[in-house]
């Protein structure tokens, strides 16, 4: 039989070759090989074959138009570990939804990324629509009964899905899965137990998913009720006057920075509870974290803290990068209980460094606050900072005419109401248990791939 040698070493039968004749050796790796043959050992299908339908998301809808409420725009980073994150999820109107409706999908569909890197997760919306990255799918009625959703999901996340996303992601710029590779997709018939076992575990994962954004939002209100607050929102006045002598004492031109508005929050809070800038708070160090594009595995690593890294008040761990620690600037590192905020991009994105990163390195997208922390909580200090109150204050500090950038300097002019300690550990209170809820999500989302790896593997044996 004629053999096709690849480059890499790897061989395999010229009839092997797949799709349109697929000529790179990184798709003929043996443990993709392996991956194939141990899925294909028991039932199975392909996902051409289970889908009713396997569609691209808009392409046609730019971020400018998404509205406040509507219905849930489903992007690539809200896929992650299997149920969708909607901490940062936008919408659409309902205007613009009629306009795409033939990609519009449901609760227990299914989200597959297209670019960048391979992830899914089970719609838990009523209804979503979907971005350009995304491929959505829903199944044909007569396989319903046979494959569930959560467990679909569960398998694609898990080292067989991943492996055989991987496989096919192709690009010389960016990576992407065409419709037609991911219908080639091969999907085991596990055991209808084993199924129901891992639809259980999600449905737990979703209910302290939700526990956590409910404690999470208790945190918020406790902060506006207790600086009397509540139902906050920054309200712009249309014309409005400075002094020219502030404007030179201040340095600034800009209209925004001189909104009255901002001058009654910040009155208010030194008024009532003696806020104080941070810079004059003298137990607060401010530092920018370090610049690093030389990413190593996590056994090799430390945690490299980004931006992109900030969920509800936290670091995830989901997607971390990590550095070399011969690499990491001694300063630059980040402690437990330090907390950090995001000064490029969406600023004021605010977490508490968890003890999983203790050690780790902040990025130069954020600025590290460093404390004691037997006079200021650091779960209280995200939280304020992350609150709409402490990021209308970052927001009216920072500069620049492209980009809006906060520098250390800056914030170290924002004021902080430093109340008092019982006050403070109502809100650390309900955040360290919207934490633990998020942890117990993964570790459930966790579980239930290791089942599926498991079986796969046993029944290999």
């Amino acid at each position: 039989m004629e053999r096709l040698s690849i480059t890499t070493g790897n061989v395999t039968n010229l009839s092997n070759l797949q799709g349109s004749l697929r000529m790179d050796a990184e798709f003929y790796k043996p443990e993709y090989i392996n991956v194939r043959d141990a899925v294909t050992r028991s039932d199975y299908a392909t996902i051409g074959r289970i889908a009713a339908r396997c569609k691209k998301g808009v392409f046609s809808i730019k971020a400018e138009t998404y509205t406040s409420s509507g219905l849930p725009f489903v992007r690539i980073s809200n896929l992650k570990n299997g149920l969708i994150d909607d901490a940062d999820i936008a919408f659409i109107s309902d205007e613009a939804q009629m306009k795409e409706k033939n990609t519009e999908f449901y609760k227990e569909d299914l989200l597959l990324s297209k670019t960048a890197y391979p992830a899914a997760s089970v719609v838990t919306f009523d209804r979503c629509n979907i971005s350009q990255d995304i491929i959505g799918i829903s199944l044909k009625s007569s396989w319903k009964g046979k494959l569930k959703a959560p467990f679909l999901v569960a398998f694609l996340n898990s080292y067989f899905g991943l492996s055989q996303m991987q496989q096919w992601f192709q690009g010389n710029v960016q990576m992407h899965l065409a419709l037609s590779d991911v219908k080639r997709i091969v999907i085991p018939i596990l055991s209808p137990q084993l199924q129901e076992e891992i639809s259980e575990t999600y449905s737990l994962a979703q209910r302290e998913m939700e526990k956590s954004k409910f404690l999470f939002s208790k945190a918020h209100e406790l902060l506006l009720k207790e600086l009397g607050l509540a139902g906050f929102q920054l309200e712009y006045e249309l014309s409005y006057q400075a002094n020219l002598s502030r404007v030179f004492r201040i340095h600034r031109v800009d209209a925004e920075y001189f909104q009255p508005n901002y001058d009654h929050i910040e009155n208010y809070l030194v008024t009532k509870f003696a806020a104080q800038p941070i810079g004059k708070i003298e137990f607060i160090d401010v530092t920018t974290g370090q610049y690093s594009d030389e990413y190593v595995t996590q056994a090799e690593g430390k945690p490299y803290i980004r931006g992109t890294d900030i969920k509800n008040g936290t670091i995830s761990t989901d997607d971390l990068f990590y550095i070399a620690p011969e690499k990491q600037a001694e300063s630059k590192k980040g402690r437990e209980g330090d907390v950090v905020v995001t000064r490029v991009g969406t600023i004021g994105l605010s977490a508490r460094i968890p003890k999983e990163c203790d050690g780790g390195t902040t990025s130069d997208n954020l600025i590290r606050l460093r404390f004691d922390q037997r006079k200021l909580d650091s779960y209280y200090l995200s939280l304020f900072l992350g609150s709409s109150i402490g990021v209308s204050l970052m927001i009216r500090n920072s500069r620049g005419s492209v980009q809006q950038r906060l520098n250390q300097e800056t914030l170290k002019e924002v004021v902080v109401p430093i109340l008092p300690e019982n006050a403070q550990q109502k809100m650390a209170s309900c955040l360290q248990e919207s934490h633990e809820c998020l942890k117990n999500t993964r570790t459930l989302l966790d579980d239930a791939k290791k089942k599926v790896e498991e079986s796969l593997r046993s029944a290999s044996d």
